[in-house]
């Protein structure tokens, strides 16, 4: 649960004043037109996308969403939205750098990708006077809080691809995710492609390791606020159970509508699994690890932990988009079969 994320279960609302703000600066990007910058970065994003077959329909929780014709300028605000645009050929004018990564605002995995740098947004909060300044034809926020005021405000500067039902609080599969996003880019026949050659790489990964199969797995983290667990519905667990692990028991029993349940130091033994995989955010990685009370976990004192301490990895792991769970079975799985091999 990154700093970022964690806030996400609160819900903030848009201000009048910033929706007010939206409307009177669209009126004056209209009366301007296009500028000479926009048409070369359109020019970009289009480039290695077919013409597909438009007008494309999306189905989300706000409702079914048109998209008339190729989005040329494309804003990815959601959590790991603008990888997947690149992975889909794309190029993304405007993006949000939740992890923060910095730079480009994506992972290592997505390194170069990028023709031109995208205009950085705000994530919890994004700026919609900078989004509207974009010319976006289309804004995608699929993962994400699922928020109406935030959507309401969005489709006001341009056709805006929110979560799909039952996707509120971060809960999308990287599958989904693709699927949206090709569907709105008119290349779903693309976004499928990635979809089965990812899932091979899982089906190899399962086979080559039979030893995950039902194992109890705990997948959480410690910030400076204290530990939690990852439920079902979030990306974490759906990278492990295709592996053929199982989630936590406990954990799954606390589940709520958001991502995660905490942990008191107290019941630090709810961490217990056959695996027992950490990751530390925003604090040293030696704070868990050297933790007397985490210590004391029967899994932890068995030696079945990980303690991700390359962030590089604990990143990957965390994005679960189409590009950054290949990058994440490669260097994770190694991992797991050492400790489960045990």
């Amino acid at each position: 649960m990154n700093a970022s994320a964690s806030r996400a279960r609160r819900p903030r609302r848009a201000s009048a004043l910033a929706a007010g703000t939206v409307a009177a600066l669209l009126v004056g990007l209209s009366a301007c037109g296009s500028s000479d910058d926009s048409d070369s970065s359109a020019s970009a994003a289009s480039e290695g996308a077919s013409a597909g077959a438009f007008p494309a329909k999306v189905a989300t929780k706000f409702g079914e969403v048109t998209v008339d014709k190729q989005p040329r300028r494309i804003v990815a605000l959601g959590w790991g939205d603008a990888e997947t645009v690149l992975a889909l050929g794309g190029q993304p004018v405007g993006a949000s750098d939740w992890l923060p990564f910095g730079g480009e605002g994506v992972g290592p995995w997505a390194k170069g990708m990028y023709d031109k740098k995208p205009e950085l947004i705000g994530t919890m909060e994004p700026e919609f006077e900078k989004i509207a300044s974009l010319q976006p034809d289309l804004i995608l926020d699929t993962k994400s809080s699922g928020d109406q005021t935030r959507y309401d405000t969005l489709k006001k500067i341009a056709p805006t691809v929110g979560v799909p039902k039952g996707g509120d609080q971060y809960k999308l599969s990287w599958e989904q995710q693709t699927t949206m996003i090709a569907a709105a880019m008119g290349v779903p026949e693309k976004g499928e492609e990635l979809i089965a050659e990812t899932e091979k790489k899982f089906e190899a990964a399962a086979k080559a390791h039979p030893e995950f199969k039902d194992k109890t797995i705990t997948i959480g983290s410690r910030t400076s606020e204290g530990f939690g667990v990852y439920v079902g519905g979030t990306g974490r667990i759906d990278f492990v159970e295709r592996l053929g692990f199982k989630n936590n028991p406990k954990a799954e029993a606390q589940a709520g509508e958001g991502f995660s349940v905490s942990v008191s130091k107290e019941n630090l033994d709810m961490l217990d699994a056959d695996l027992t995989v950490m990751t530390p955010i925003g604090i040293p990685a030696t704070d868990i690890s050297g933790d007397p009370l985490y210590k004391a976990v029967p899994s932890v004192k068995a030696g079945n932990d990980i303690v991700f301490d390359d962030k590089d990895i604990s990143q990957a792991f965390a994005t679960d988009s189409v590009l950054s769970v290949s990058y994440a079975l490669e260097k994770v799985v190694p991992l797991f079969a050492e400790k489960v091999a045990k």
